[in-house]
């Protein structure tokens, strides 16, 4: 299969895809990482013991932070008005499990802004326990589902 690449053009400068001529729908995005920590880290996280402070309301606020400026962070992504950002984390014994959303209602997709939050909110869990965790490990960021709803006006 020989598909042109919409990033970039016949002659390959690069291109940011003008999505003026889509009808606006509801997108949403929902995309996941983990971080591998140690059980003295995770009970640290729990106790909210860090010295840097709530490990994980950092990591969320990062997280949506970095979702609102996903059209700043990387070249080719659409300046996003987003409805809703969100980033929520699990507990496990072996570490954390960040899960990003993204809503909007517009041309085009929000899967960028939910891998940049799930990133981020990752990063930042990363930094608040560099200083007693040495072995984190930061794997699996992916996207889990993408939706395009028509929008019906009454």
């Amino acid at each position: 299969m020989n598909k042109q690449f919409s990033h970039t053009l016949q002659d390959g400068q690069l291109n940011m895809v003008d999505v003026s001529s889509k009808e606006n729908s509801l997108r949403k995005a929902k995309a996941c990482g983990f971080i591998r920590l140690s059980e003295q880290t995770i009970i640290l996280i729990r106790e909210d013991k860090m010295k840097k402070g709530s490990v994980l309301t950092a990591a969320a606020l990062a997280g949506i932070s970095a979702a609102k400026q996903c059209g700043h962070l990387i070249p080719l992504c659409h300046n996003i008005p987003l409805n809703k950002a969100d980033v929520t984390f699990e507990i496990h014994k072996d570490g954390i499990e960040a899960c990003g959303i993204a809503i909007c209602t517009g041309r085009t997709g929000v899967e960028m802004e939910a891998l940049t939050a799930v990133s981020v909110a990752l990063l930042t869990i990363y930094d608040m326990c560099k200083a007693v965790d040495k072995d984190m490990d930061i794997t699996g960021i992916r996207l889990l589902e993408k939706t395009k709803e028509k929008i019906v006006t009454p």
